[in-house]
């Protein structure tokens, strides 16, 4: 009878499986060519959350949605609906740990990044469905606001 490991380090706050390898060359790759202006004119800019901001800049319960791709599970999704739910960010030393949902909390996602100033450069891992993985791009805009993108769409965070 072999062993189990419980030797096993989680690295994100929430306790579900990591992020595998959040820094790879896809993660570089596309943070080479990323960008956001996090300006007026964005698609994140209008107001669309009513989650109240806490005294800490980033941690704590925000509102997320994406788009970019149509979630099988969700009759007569496309890949232009916004998909919304609620997130919860954390953030331990230089990384940051954005998790959250959509349709209606059925489904989850992790994206764990690295601080570069406002910028936010990282991976996106499907809870629901692992073998889902994406390189994710993220800006700071404010305490209120935090612009995303991955090669397929958006992935954004309000409060």
């Amino acid at each position: 009878m072999q062993q189990a490991n419980t030797n096993l380090i989680i690295r994100n706050p929430f306790g579900t499986m990591d992020v595998p390898t959040p820094d790879d060359r896809d993660v570089m790759d596309y943070a080479e060519t990323a960008t956001l202006a996090g300006d007026a004119a964005d698609v994140n800019a209008a107001t669309w959350a009513s989650i109240p901001a806490v005294s800490d800049p980033l941690e704590g319960v925000w509102a997320s949605r994406w788009n970019g791709g149509a979630d099988p599970t969700i009759a007569g999704d496309t890949p232009e609906t916004w998909k919304e739910g609620r997130a919860d960010v954390r953030v331990i030393g230089k990384r940051i740990y954005l998790r959250f949902d959509w349709d209606d909390g059925r489904r989850h996602g992790l994206i764990d990044a690295a601080r570069e100033g406002a910028r936010l450069v990282g991976k996106y891992i499907n809870l629901t469905n692992p073998a889902i993985m994406r390189p994710w791009v993220g800006r700071v805009v404010d305490a209120a606001r935090i612009d995303g993108c991955f090669p397929n769409g958006r992935l954004d965070f309000r409060r």
